[in-house]
């Protein structure tokens, strides 16, 4: 699904989605990212795919500074453990468990807001 968006200020807004990409400012990127208007990291999730979820990963989405975290399950919506999101809990950090085209719109919505979001999008 292609977003009409422009991004004048250089952040990072997801432009378009498919089965197994996503678009950040008309860029085709593989599943396994994490977004935010200032960071795109392409390393700690590449290739990761729910069953393979860790308190890790979640450990390091806490310490990026969001307010909320949106985590994009792939096609269909899977809730991850709550033992592997307790440390956004402990932070006060909200969670928000999406399929991937609800993830990249919602992201969108309150990036374009000056929310402190961060998306990670599974393979």
């Amino acid at each position: 699904m292609k977003l009409h968006l422009n991004s004048p200020d250089g952040r990072y807004q997801v432009t378009g989605y498919g089965d197994d990409h996503v678009l950040v400012n008309d860029q085709r990127l593989d599943f396994g990212l994490v977004l935010s208007p200032s960071l795109l990291e392409q390393e700690v999730f590449r290739g990761l795919v729910f069953e393979a979820l860790e308190i890790g990963h979640f450990e390091w989405l806490r310490d990026q500074g969001a307010e909320i975290v949106l985590l994009g399950t792939g096609a269909k919506l899977r809730f991850p453990h709550p033992s592997l999101t307790r440390p956004l809990m402990q932070a006060g950090i909200g969670l928000e468990v999406m399929d991937t085209g609800a993830a990249c719109r919602t992201y969108n919505l309150l990036a374009s807001e000056g929310r402190k979001v961060l998306v990670a999008i599974l393979a």
